[in-house]
């Protein structure tokens, strides 16, 4: 009886959640279908459901599995649209507005999750001109999944360009997808399956993860039943009693220091923009200095305030309050009235001033700032202003703060399960098996610059497994080495940046791979730079060239090809030359390296001989080795070919 019980229970199962035909996400209005490609139809019904669908003209037939599972492959089909597609099983569905073009998957991390509303303030007039309604968007939230492969996202629909809906498209894949309609006139969709932070290890399967101890190990902890939520648990409740703290016992807050008719002439001051452990009003105090709520070296809330005499002729206009970006997290006040607040410090603050809240004479602006790690302030080299219409004003200069709180640093190595092993390939890879695209662009990496020399193998990996996953062994693959990043340096130096850089590079070697070099367009002060259309456009040359065939363009700068050492000089020979080799501005060729067999590099000349570089320093007569944009931040780099594609940085050997 038990047994019959048991049986009954699961077939009601199997009936409640699949009694009609289901879809999964991807298959919805609005969706793009690979051009010249077998495609799929999927989703779930009844065991042994009939299922048909309607597209075109034609009917296909199938019947559900034993699960409950279904699939119909539907012939190649020319570019089209917009179509309608029925599927009838026990109910009927209907897909709309569906177009066959070209589908390219956007992943990585946050450089390619960022979304045109960041960038846009670069690029004015692009989300009032995005409408296109032949480039769509699949948008998925992050999720993550350790153990099993999810058979369909939680979240996600199609989305056509506009001004409505562009904002929230990723940066890159979008001015990608804009090159490659503007060329071909050819629908182009993009799934966008990116993670902010996310390392490779976490978009790889768990057959793959088992090559690395480590991280097979730590996977292999999570999958335990019940410590993903206690991990969780405890996490919250660390970091909800550190901000509870902080709160409660501010002085900020308790005094109400946001009164706008404080007097705060007492306070001390600093120049700003800056982070206040380099700052030299704070250097230059003694240890002794301490405020009545602490040390200022110490994390905490951090009060700041600035007056702005404003005439009667500046007010009426659209406002805004524009604070660079701010270390940790903000809330920001405009004579009192709340503005905007920011949770972490990576986005630009761009905090629109609701109306009638300036007045003529004096304003007060006023930002709460929350220093999670001791070392908060405001990032140097941002814009830090009012916009008044089309006027601006400056707020660099001496900010006058005071210290609300002086607390220990926010708790740490809270678990981002997000970022472990296997848990993205698992949540959003593994829905895209059945779908069918035209193939990947890829710009991740900087998280996996603790450990660079792994990467080479991590990042072929992830090539390899996704290609075996989707079945389709040339999947073109096309990525973005890293930009450059924090401050130059003035001598050559050991880079972690540098040595994933030209793990990238050496990636090169995987047929049907691409690599966007982007040394040329990165913010010394942010992980994030804005020019994301750069990116997009090379991307969008490597695509030409790669996947649909154009053997003319050239679609990579030089990348080195062979060396010999004659005369205590390198001769360096270069694919991808173009119409020739080129110096940026025509000005002395920079950013090279060389070393003897001491292996202490030093500064280079170098020189353009044909399609040859030429590399050698006077006072190393035996040179062993030899680097090209080696650094964190090599933006005084300038080897470029004739079409404007800068030279990947490598070492060698």
């Amino acid at each position: 009886m038990k047994k019959q019980l048991l049986s009954i229970i699961l077939s009601l199962n199997v009936f409640f959640a699949y009694a009609d035909v289901k879809l999964p996400r991807l298959v919805s209005d609005g969706m793009v279908l690979q051009r010249d490609q077998k495609v799929k139809i999927w989703g779930w019904a009844d065991q042994a459901e009939n299922v048909s669908v309607k597209f075109q003209n034609k009917v296909y037939r199938t019947q559900a599995d034993g699960d409950g599972n279904w699939m119909i492959e539907l012939p190649a089909m020319k570019v089209g649209g917009p179509y309608s597609m029925q599927i009838i099983g026990k109910n009927q569905l209907e897909i709309q507005n569906i177009l066959i073009g070209d589908v390219w998957i956007c992943s990585g991390q946050s450089n390619m999750e960022l979304p045109v509303n960041r960038v846009k303030v670069k690029y004015p007039g692009l989300v009032e001109n995005s409408k296109n309604d032949k480039i769509r968007h699949f948008a998925v939230n992050t999720t993550y999944e350790f153990n099993e492969l999810k058979k369909d996202f939680a979240t996600g629909g199609w989305k056509m360009a506009s001004p409505e809906n562009v904002g929230a498209f990723t940066a890159v894949g979008y001015f990608f997808a804009k090159a490659l309609y503007e060329k071909y006139h050819v629908p182009i969709g993009l799934i966008r399956i990116a993670v902010g932070g996310s390392p490779a290890e976490a978009w790889l399967p768990e057959g793959t993860i088992k090559k690395y101890p480590d991280y097979y190990k730590l996977l292999k902890k999570y999958q335990q039943k019940g410590i993903v939520d206690s991990i969780l648990k405890a996490d919250k409740e660390k970091i909800d009693s550190w901000n509870n703290n902080i709160d409660k016992e501010d002085l900020g807050l308790k005094e109400n220091w946001l009164n706008n008719n404080l007097d705060f002439g007492n306070w001390e001051k600093m120049s700003m923009p800056g982070l206040w452990k380099s700052n030299p009003f704070i250097e230059n105090k003694q240890e002794t200095h301490v405020n009545v709520a602490g040390n200022l070296r110490n994390s905490g809330v951090i009060w700041f305030k600035k007056e702005v005499n404003l005439s009667k002729t500046q007010l009426g206009k659209p406002s805004m309050l524009i604070l660079g970006a701010l270390v940790d997290r903000d809330e920001a006040y405009v004579n009192g009235v709340k503005v905007g607040t920011t949770g972490y410090q990576y986005p630009p603050r761009r905090y629109n001033i609701p109306e009638n809240t300036l007045k003529e004479g004096k304003n007060i602006i006023t930002v709460r700032l929350v220093a999670n790690n001791r070392n908060g302030g405001f990032v140097p080299d941002k814009f830090y202003g009012m916009t008044l219409g089309q006027d601006t004003i400056s707020l660099k200069g001496d900010w006058f703060y005071k210290v609300g709180y002086s607390s220990i640093p926010m708790p740490s190595n809270q678990v981002t399960f997000h970022y472990q092993p296997s848990t993205l390939f698992n949540a959003q890879v593994a829905p895209l098996k059945n779908f069918v695209t035209k193939g990947v662009i890829w710009y991740q990496g900087e998280s996996n610059t603790r450990n660079p020399k792994e990467y080479e193998s991590l990042f072929a990996d992830l090539i390899k497994d996704w290609r075996i996953y989707f079945n389709k062994p040339q999947l073109p693959f096309l990525y973005v080495q890293l930009a450059n990043f924090m401050e130059e340096s003035s001598a050559p130096q050991e880079s972690n940046w540098a040595e994933l850089r030209e793990a990238q590079r050496k990636t090169l070697s995987i047929p049907n791979t691409a690599m966007a070099v982007i040394t040329d367009i990165g913010e010394w002060n942010d992980i994030h730079p804005l020019n994301k259309k750069t990116v997009g456009d090379r991307l969008a040359l490597a695509a030409e060239y790669l996947a649909y065939g154009d053997k003319e363009v050239v679609y990579s700068g030089p990348v080195l090809k062979s060396y010999e050492i004659k005369d205590g000089k390198f001769i360096l020979t270069f694919d991808h030359v173009g119409s020739g080799l080129v110096s940026r501005n025509n000005e002395q060729l920079k950013h090279f390296a060389v070393a003897d067999a001491s292996g202490a590099f030093k500064w280079a000349k170098a020189k353009i001989e044909g399609n040859k570089v030429i590399v050698w320093n006077d006072d190393v007569k035996n040179p062993k080795r030899l680097r090209y944009g080696w650094s964190h931040n090599p933006a005084k780099a300038n080897l470029y070919n004739k079409e404007g594609l800068p030279a990947s940085a490598f070492q060698m050997p």
